[in-house]
C-alpha cells in the first residue's frame, strides 16, 4: 500500500495504448473507495476500468472485449481480492494471446502471503516489487500496517486506514 501500484498499472496502461495496443483496465467490484467504474490512484489520477465480482468474471469482459491481432492488454488492479482463482484465469488469458499485467498487495495486515501471488508469480514474464516507504523509518516498506481495529482479512481502505511498514517496524494484526 502507498507504494504506487495503481500509479504504475495506469502508467503502462497509457504507454500500451499509445503504442497501439488495446487494453481493458478491471478493478473488483469492492473496491468502492474513489470511483466503482475507474481505476483511482491516492492522489486522484484516474483511468476508466470494468468492476468484476470475482476472477471468473474476468473472463466474461474480456470475452465481451475486441482482440485486435493480439495486440489486447489486461490490466488488473487489486489482484489479492480476486484470490487463488485469478491465477488460472491468468494463465487462460495467457494461452489465448493476451498480455495480463497485475498489481496488488503481496502481504496481508497479518503479515501472511495473499493468494493469487505465490501461484502467479510462475506463470510471469516479468516482475516488479514496487516498495512504499516505512511510515516510521523511512525505510523500504513492503508490509501495510493495519491502523483500524477489524479481524477481517481484506478490509477496503484508504489512507489513515493503513501505513506503509518496513520488516522491522511492521506489527502483524492479531485475530
Amino acid at each position: 500500500m502507498f507504494s504506487g501500484k495503481t500509479t504504475e498499472l495506469i502508467r503502462r496502461i497509457e504507454s500500451a495504448r499509445e503504442l497501439g495496443f488495446t487494453t481493458l483496465a478491471i478493478k473488483p467490484t469492492t473496491d468502492t473507495r474513489y470511483a466503482q467504474k475507474e481505476l483511482v490512484t491516492h492522489t486522484g489520477q484516474r483511468i476508466q476500468a470494468f468492476a468484476a465480482l470475482n476472477a471468473a468474471e474476468i473472463l466474461t469482459l474480456v470475452g465481451d472485449f475486441p482482440n485486435v491481432e493480439n495486440r489486447k492488454i489486461i490490466a488488473i488492479d487489486e489482484a489479492h481480492f480476486f484470490g487463488e482463482e485469478l491465477s488460472q484465469v491468468c494463465a487462460t488469458l495467457m494461452s489465448e494471446g493476451s498480455r495480463i499485467i497485475v498489481v496488488g498487495l503481496e502481504f496481508d495486515h497479518r503479515g501472511d502471503v495473499f493468494e493469487p501471488f505465490p501461484s502467479l508469480f510462475p506463470l510471469s514474464n516479468d516482475t516488479t516489487r514496487l516498495v512504499g516507504v516505512c511510515a516510521l523509518c523511512g525505510n523500504k516498506a513492503i508490509h501495510t500496517q493495519r491502523m483500524i481495529a477489524n479481524s477481517q482479512r481484506i478490509v477496503v481502505g484508504g489512507v489513515g486506514d493503513y501505513q506503509p511498514r518496513c520488516e522491522k517496524c511492521f506489527v502483524p494484526s492479531r485475530g
